[in-house]
């Protein structure tokens, strides 16, 4: 089908910014790796989902809203705000509900990024910090991950300039794992100008079983200029309909929200995080599978002598070796999806996210017939 315009070249010139800045590319769908090799079951181990499904309690939530699509949502989700401040022990306007922990990203660096700041991003780490300064013309500072991957604070101290404007600390860190102490993130923090913002994403925050992990609220209550970055998309199971939030000092807050768009978190998806947040249940039990088969995925690798990082997340980043890009093909074809971590830097690795013990197994004997 030919496409609109496809042989046309666009006159109307975009924003010099943006030819810094790639499209994102997703892992495969399991509708197309089905499609694509004409098999009936798909194992997805690429995205970071929580395998267990969705909460129970978030699906008969939005049962309960259909009867009302025909209304705009609340724009400020006041429901899951309150809630979010019960769970905390915060106030309500210390909370933003974004759409997925992507949008708060953006909305940060809307308002705070200039042309000629600079952000400071662990190396190694999420891309979409990148895309946030790309957009508004900033520049992206790397510092590498010390040895193991793990974080040091004297190295990202050391990359702080005058024009510093964010750092971004991804704790547990996608896709290594690894996390930074908080006896390390406070000497950070001290020794951090002021005037320098810090965001620290705790998306993963759920799977930490490392007693010195911190997830950044003590220095928010302790008044550090901090934000944290929460989703529902992980051991909550709703990365279908895209909820984060924010939590951070009220001027943060209030800065934020003067370019957040009205109505940017549909009703639907407000109701099932809402739920969501409550249902301990399904929390505890998709924190069990996770250990279980972290550990499950550690023997696997041990067994065919792979190099891997211990995690505190719900991914394993497992050295394959020099024929990586072809046995990711060749598990494509048998239909198991993991993240094949070049795009990182890292040609022989890949990203395998945790899933039921069912979906490891099937990915530990595939892998071990391929290599």
């Amino acid at each position: 089908m030919t496409q609109i315009g496809e042989n046309t070249t666009l006159q109307v010139k975009a924003r010099q910014a943006l030819d810094n800045i790639k499209p994102y590319t997703p892992g495969k769908p399991i509708w197309e790796v089905q499609q694509e090799y004409g098999l009936d079951r798909v194992v997805k181990l690429a995205s970071n989902e929580n395998s267990l499904g969705p909460s129970p309690k978030a699906l008969q939530a939005i049962q309960e809203r259909l009867g009302e699509l025909h209304r705009y949502p609340d724009g400020l989700s006041a429901k899951l705000t309150h809630a979010l401040a019960e769970e905390f022990g915060l106030a309500s306007e210390n909370f933003l509900v974004t759409n997925g922990g992507d949008e708060l990203i953006v909305l940060i660096s809307q308002a705070f990024l200039e042309q000629g700041d600079e952000i400071i991003v662990p190396d190694p780490t999420f891309s979409e910090y990148a895309f946030g300064a790309n957009l508004m013309a900033s520049t992206i500072v790397k510092v590498p991950l010390a040895e193991g991957f793990q974080y040091a604070a004297d190295d990202l101290l050391a990359a702080v300039t005058e024009k510093t404007k964010i750092v971004y600390l991804c704790s547990p860190n996608n896709p290594t794992g690894t996390y930074l102490p908080e006896a390390e993130l406070r000497k950070f923090l001290d020794r951090l100008p002021e005037r320098v913002l810090v965001v620290i994403d705790v998306a993963y925050r759920h799977y930490v079983t490392a007693e010195d992990y911190c997830d950044g609220l003590e220095f928010i209550r302790e008044g550090y200029p901090v934000i944290a970055l929460h989703t529902f998309s992980k051991i909550y199971g709703l990365a279908g309909i895209r909820v984060g939030f924010g939590v951070a000092p009220l001027a943060v807050v209030n800065t934020l929200l003067k370019v957040k768009e009205p109505f940017n978190v549909n009703a639907l998806a407000e109701a099932a995080a809402t739920a969501a947040l409550h249902d301990h249940a399904h929390i505890d039990a998709s924190r069990r599978m996770n250990e279980e088969g972290r550990e499950q995925l550690y023997q696997g690798f041990r067994k065919l002598s792979m190099s891997y990082t211990e995690s505190m997340s719900n991914f394993v980043l497992v050295e394959i070796g020099e024929k990586a890009e072809r046995i990711y093909q060749q598990l494509l074809e048998r239909g198991i999806i993991v993240r094949y971590a070049k795009s990182w830097g890292f040609p022989n690795h890949f990203r395998i996210s945790v899933g039921t013990r069912e979906e490891n197994e099937i990915f530990l004997r595939a892998l071990e017939e391929l290599v």
